[in-house]
């Protein structure tokens, strides 16, 4: 396409120079529209993961307006289906495509390598190549936020969580969840219950009301639908949701989320690529950065809570304080970070255990 149309622009600039009424030289160099593809695990709905990073989609549509084009595939399963959905993208045109889950990244890495003239961005993984990068989001430094107003929150000191796979990405947000909690109360204990899938309404419900069923009196998660909340707001007890804004889904229950934030960064990427100056770098982005946040806080949280979530929030913003920072303990009691040490990109990424005051056991 870009040879076509470097031709196409010498022919008209020849033609400019021979004769009258020829196309004006503005026109000759119009761009076509860059075509984008997205890749989605979940339906998009009106709350959570597949929501946030459609949300971001439309963002950088309504900022480059008719230099874009976007497309989608939502509900795509992390198997075969997903690499046949992301080589449809690459083979039908678009320019620039983005998948948005971690168990798409073996397939980003095999379609890449056949269509090296597309660009390619993977949400949350590791590997990359010469058109292949990631992009992720630092969800602990809000997770460990969220953790705070619920060990403020709990009169039982049991705290449940409904999780989706056993990842570092989502390890480090149970525990910077249970650090935070421990940071205001010692004595919290946090449930973890695993059903193995991002999305799935009726596992993620069963999970957190067997959670409940337990003592839970506020209750998270690391997965994609409102049922956490929903079952909260059925049963009396606080939720902390996840990705989204969920307030609606739990209006007393509700006591803030852990959010995200994608269009800036869908901005810039698809802006670099229409600059033809190659793709964006690998990025992990925090509050700092605008990648994630928190939901307004229920009122039902003291306002003292809440300042001091602020204060927390603000010394994270300015690079002051790191959720992961030492003395840290593992659950079987080893110390993985010695005191005031905080941890690495590296040891994060690789994180495969639970923190001290996680009480249930991590899965095989």
């Amino acid at each position: 396409m870009k040879n076509r149309r470097t031709l196409f622009q010498a022919s008209v600039a020849c033609l400019t120079l021979a004769a009258a009424g020829a196309l004006p030289l503005a026109q000759a160099q119009e761009q076509d529209p860059l075509k984008v593809g997205f890749v989605y695990v979940s339906p998009i709905g009106d709350a959570g993961w597949t929501y946030q990073h459609d949300l971001g989609r439309k963002q950088m549509e309504e900022a480059l307006g008719d230099k874009v084009t976007t497309t989608y595939v939502e509900s795509v399963s992390e198997g075969a289906d997903a690499e046949r959905v992301i080589r449809e993208m690459a083979a039908s045109g678009n320019d620039l495509v983005f998948a948005t889950s971690f168990g798409y990244m073996n397939y980003v890495d095999r379609v890449a390598k056949q269509f090296p003239n597309v660009k390619f961005m993977h949400a949350t993984g590791y590997k990359d190549g010469p058109n292949f990068h990631n992009y992720n989001a630092r969800f602990y430094e809000a997770r460990y936020l969220t953790g705070v107003i619920a060990g403020e929150m709990s009169d039982s000191n049991v705290l449940g969580y409904v999780a989706a796979f056993p990842i570092p990405e989502v390890l480090q947000g149970i525990n910077a969840f249970t650090l935070g909690a421990q940071s205001v109360n010692p004595d919290i204990e946090v449930r973890v219950i695993w059903v193995n899938s991002w999305y799935d309404p009726g596992k993620e419900r069963e999970a957190a009301l067997a959670l409940i069923a337990q003592g839970a009196d506020v209750v998270t998660h690391h997965t994609d639908s409102t049922a956490i909340v929903q079952a909260a707001e059925e049963k009396g007890v606080y939720a902390v949701a996840y990705h989204s804004d969920m307030s609606k889904y739990g209006e007393k229950a509700h006591l803030t989320a852990a959010t995200h934030h994608w269009g800036d960064y869908y901005t810039a990427a698809a802006q670099k690529a229409l600059n033809e100056d190659g793709m964006v770098e690998s990025v992990w982005g925090g509050v700092q950065d605008g990648f994630v946040d928190l939901a307004p806080i229920n009122p039902a949280v003291p306002q003292p809570v809440q300042d001091k979530v602020a204060d927390i929030k603000q010394q994270i913003k300015e690079g002051q304080f790191h959720p992961f920072t030492g003395p840290i303990v593992a659950q079987d009691g080893t110390v993985v970070l010695e005191e005031g040490q905080a941890m690495s990109d590296a040891d994060l990424g690789q994180m495969n255990y639970y923190v001290k005051g996680v009480s249930s056991k991590m899965p095989n």
